[in-house]
């Protein structure tokens, strides 16, 4: 399959539109058990597929999904542009918002590491951290690029206004933040400066944890440290009820009427949206990764993605 791709730097690597989340692949009480096998499978299910991004951090299993994104790429590291973050940290207390400069370049090093690479394409900070000053964090980033550990400097999670101050201090490359037929509201409020400062836009999200997959038809029983129970509203009682399902029946009907999967249509939706430059989604097995690569041929006419947008709000 042939993937339209994105030019990230006049002169270098080119960004598929779809790229492989890896946040599932560190396994314990965020996503559930992750098998490496299966992990594994889905990053050469991605590379066969034309997907040649891949995003990573190292809060992610506490390490282990870089570990096994590491070994995936082995062998094929001229192949893949890696993503990586930085920022969160795990105390004795639980995990902190920390972004002062000695810890961002350590964590670095721990990528650099568990990744089996001497270089990381895309360094981006995970969330902001309001105890650090900005202009210190960046002004590391900087000199590590300069360094050659990394390449480019990404933000994620970030306000307008943090972003136009992240832009003033330092060469911003791309933004990544939350967008689904659930979850408009955040990337629609950057997505016009990121026009103006000629950033790339990464989605992610789109799945809104799984819900537009369409495979719950009641609210699931999710255990109080799984990721849905904390990091998306759309599994909170009448939320649930009220907002999620309207939507993810929306995506059943478009779906059936077009012979795809709904979580396709879902990623589709995504895709379509202007100043949106790829979509990240997630994958637990080659099956998986096949299922979301159909979103690529997927082509929402005006009125199907006004019909979606009819319920959400």
């Amino acid at each position: 399959m042939t993937l339209t791709n994105t030019p990230l730097c006049a002169g270098f690597m080119r960004l598929s539109r779809l790229g492989l989340g890896t946040w599932a692949f560190g396994g314990g009480t965020d996503w559930g058990p992750a098998e490496d096998g299966d992990s594994l499978s889905a990053v050469s299910a991605a590379l066969d597929g034309g997907i040649n991004w891949f995003d990573s951090a190292p809060v992610y299993g506490d390490g282990h999904a870089e570990e096994v994104l590491g070994r995936a790429l082995q062998g094929r590291r001229d192949k893949a542009f890696i993503a990586t973050k930085c920022g969160l940290v795990r105390f004795a207390k639980g995990i902190n918002h920390w972004l002062k400069p000695s810890s961002v370049r350590q964590e670095l090093e721990n990528s650099l590491r568990r990744l089996r690479t001497d270089y990381i394409d895309l360094y981006q900070i995970h969330w902001p951290d309001p105890a650090t000053p900005l202009a210190d964090t960046l002004q590391e980033l900087v000199r590590l690029r300069q360094e050659g550990k990394i390449r480019f400097i990404g933000v994620c999670n970030f306000s307008l206004e943090l972003l136009r101050e992240a832009c003033s201090l330092a060469p911003i490359t791309t933004v990544q933040g939350p967008y689904s037929l659930l979850d408009t509201a955040k990337a629609r409020a950057v997505l016009p400066l990121c026009q103006t400062e000629k950033l790339f836009f990464i989605a992610y999200g789109a799945l809104a944890g799984g819900i537009l997959t369409g495979k719950y038809k009641k609210m699931p029983n999710i255990r109080r440290a799984d990721a849905r129970s904390y990091f998306y509203r759309f599994y909170k009682g009448e939320t649930f009820t009220d907002y999620s399902c309207p939507v993810v029946e929306r995506v059943r009907r478009v779906a059936a009427q077009q012979g795809v999967c709904p979580s396709a249509v879902a990623l589709a939706y995504v895709l379509a949206q202007a100043g949106v430059k790829s979509v990240l989604c997630g994958a637990r097995g080659a099956a998986q990764m096949a299922e979301n690569l159909t979103a690529l041929q997927v082509r929402l006419t005006p009125q199907e993605i006004a019909y979606l947008e009819g319920v959400c709000r």
